[in-house]
């Protein structure tokens, strides 16, 4: 991933090359190992996780479904102010997270209070980069906001309106790297920059000819969590002209990203009356109920009529978030 430092640089060219996503993936134990096929909606990015190349590494992992890695595969990692004092914050971003992962929520807090520390200390390494896909598919909203904040750190984007600013002329100058600035303009938006202003190029570029803008665009609205989202994602998942955008939208609307589970459960109805839509092709329609399934947890086939039924007499309890132990699930 790139990098933005402050000040803002002033060099164009500078600014393009600290923007660049891709490096060669030298690791992938852990995200392979962490891999779970849940749903028919978002099992196919088992597979290209295999053949990930140099150019596409920024792809891979955003696209990949990852579960929670169980806390035998942690490394232990002694909290204490002594010891996390003696690690460089390398190690303390990664060993943190890596912990976080493993639901540790005292790592959460320690995240918290270092984060701005790390800025600009911290590299993207491989290890990290798979710890922070990892944690993006967390059930707990915690672990997935912190690896956003981890994210942004190690590109050097501060939380501020000049690094949208300076995003925002990437996108113009730099029309290689699109997906991955629209990622971390949805990032900024989603930690309160700008909120507005990343919405308004989202949608803008959601539409592009390019079929991997686009992809970049979907996981910015994901990343940037807001019910204002919503809409676009559906709109995407129903209709945009690339499977692999459909898919993509459909796992963000499902599980990937930062809405939130009332969020999800809200876009039921809409994904209810996709079944409606004659004009809607088979693989889809299968993505459809492959997202009912990751939202609601119910295992109700591909019969349209018993998920209509099902949710018209659902519980009340889904209309809320499900806060279980202190963990607030996505």
């Amino acid at each position: 991933m790139g990098s933005q430092h402050e000040p803002l640089p002033t060099n164009s060219g500078d600014q393009g090359g600290k923007l660049r996503i891709s490096r060669g993936l030298r690791r992938y134990a852990l995200p392979v190992t962490a891999l779970a096929v849940v749903s028919t909606l978002c099992g196919f990015e088992v597979a290209r996780l295999q053949g990930v190349t140099r150019g596409n590494r920024g792809n891979l992992v955003q696209a990949s479904l990852l579960t929670d890695v169980p806390s035998s595969a942690v490394n232990t990692v002694d909290p204490s102010v002594d010891t996390f004092s003696r690690l460089g914050p390398q190690q303390q971003a990664e060993q943190l997270l890596e912990r976080a992962i493993a639901r540790d929520t005292e790592s959460l807090e320690l995240i918290r209070k270092n984060i701005d520390g790390w800025r600009g200390h911290v590299q993207n390494t491989d290890r990290l980069f798979d710890l922070v896909h990892t944690a993006l598919n967390s059930d707990d909203l915690r672990v997935r906001g912190s690896a956003l904040e981890i994210d942004l750190a190690a590109n050097n984007l501060s939380k501020s309106p000049q690094s949208v600013a300076h995003l925002v002329q990437q996108l113009h100058d730099n029309p290689a790297e699109r997906s991955s600035i629209l990622r971390h303009l949805g990032a900024l938006g989603n930690r309160g920059v700008e909120p507005k202003l990343v919405l308004a190029q989202l949608l803008t570029y959601v539409h592009d000819r390019d079929e991997e803008t686009r992809y970049g665009a979907v996981e910015g609205l994901a990343m940037l969590g807001t019910d204002a989202a919503i809409d676009p994602l559906l709109d995407r998942f129903a209709y945009d002209s690339s499977a692999k955008v459909r898919k993509r939208a459909g796992c963000n609307l499902a599980k990937s990203g930062m809405l939130t589970k009332q969020q999800r459960l809200a876009a039921v109805p809409n994904l209810l009356n996709l079944f409606d839509d004659d004009a809607l092709d088979s693989a889809t329609r299968s993505w459809v109920y492959g997202a009912l399934r990751l939202i609601t947890g119910a295992e109700l086939g591909n019969d349209a009529n018993a998920w209509r039924k099902w949710w018209a007499n659902r519980n009340t309890a889904h209309k809320h978030p499900i806060n279980r132990n202190g963990i607030l699930f996505a």
